[in-house]
């Protein structure tokens, strides 16, 4: 079943300047696990909910995925584009979309290529990790940037490798890990910065590493209310048609020391075998009975013959999750 999706109401994020609001440009249509798959086997403690691909002239290549409350996100692009939507009837309906505001600098690609993000729901303002040029961009609630900063630290991170993650912990500190591994084939150490607070003002960050899987991306992180992080991970499989696996896995901010392996844990893997796309946007919101809701977001590279965009919901009780310790690595 197919539902054309039109606005809900009155535009509830200020919209920045050139939002565009097409009402009858994007589709929604469940995406239901097939019978007898092994899903809950591969997912651990994860509970699939549902599932939904969305279609659009102007969907697609989405990185990074902000929970707003109230059912309500945005999601960016690695063009600059954002799409906000708010969760309806079990839905997700469209209410604007746009681009973030970068100025002159953006006609060049690498100055708009947006792969994660983090959002202050105080204040409103929203961090950007931006990939090609490993920089940090700060933008305001209207999604216009008014600063960005280079850190040294970041600077070999590579060209289509670098900040596709980001989180910022209570403490007020942020937390950005390289998506590739050093090494490429088969490689499993990624570098990783932690900074003491606004990556614009406080300096230079202090380095450490995360361990992934063999071969595995990180290509997004999310904060959960008890101050632990999911790690979202990610791997090309094989060319035609486009197959991908993914892993999502936990860490505890506390256990982070400079210049030393972050101890984690992967607790799911979303198996190639299943009806998985190249996730790479993660977010989580309050759920029903103490349990969390999960949503991950798929980057279709634009490419909508042989990839989709597909939002999952997943939920989770947080008692079920571990507390990694020092020696764990999530491979």
């Amino acid at each position: 079943m197919i539902l054309i999706v039109g606005l809900l109401g009155p535009t509830w994020i200020r919209s920045p300047i050139e939002a565009v609001v097409h009402p009858h440009r994007m589709t929604v249509s469940d995406h239901q696990i097939a019978p007898g798959t092994r899903f809950s086997a591969h997912l651990g403690p994860f509970r699939f909910e549902r599932g939904w691909q969305l279609r659009g002239p102007e969907v697609g290549g989405y990185s990074a995925l902000l929970a707003y409350g109230g059912g309500k996100f945005v999601t960016l692009s690695d063009d600059g584009q954002w799409l906000a939507f708010q969760m309806a009837a079990n839905r997700p309906w469209q209410h604007a979309m746009g681009k973030v505001k970068f100025g002159k600098i953006a006609r060049e690609k690498n100055y708009r290529d947006v792969e994660s993000a983090v959002r202050d729901a105080r204040t409103g303002t929203i961090w950007l990790g931006m990939e090609g040029i490993n920089a940090i961009a700060r933008t305001d609630d209207m999604l216009r940037s008014n600063a960005r900063v280079e850190p040294e630290a970041m600077k070999d991170w590579g060209f289509n490798s670098g900040p596709e993650s980001i989180v910022r912990i209570p403490d007020g500190r942020f937390v950005l890990i390289r998506e590739a591994p050093s090494g490429y084939f088969y490689g499993t150490e990624h570098k990783a910065v932690i900074f003491d607070g606004d990556p614009i003002t406080s300096g230079e960050p202090r380095e450490f590493s995360f361990t992934s899987a063999p071969n595995f991306s990180v290509v997004d992180m999310t904060l959960l209310p008890d101050g632990r992080v999911l790690i979202l991970m990610r791997r090309f499989v094989w060319p035609m048609p486009m197959q991908f696996a993914g892993r999502i896995a936990i860490a505890d901010p506390a256990t982070i020391e400079p210049g030393k392996p972050w101890p984690a844990r992967e607790i799911a893997a979303l198996s190639s075998d299943l009806p998985v796309d190249n996730f790479e946007g993660i977010a989580v919101t309050p759920g029903n009975a103490g349990r969390l809701n999960v949503w991950l977001i798929s980057d279709d590279n634009f490419m909508t013959t042989q990839q989709k965009t597909l939002l999952w919901k997943l939920s989770v009780d947080p008692d079920e999750l571990p507390w990694p310790k020092a020696g764990d690595a999530a491979r």
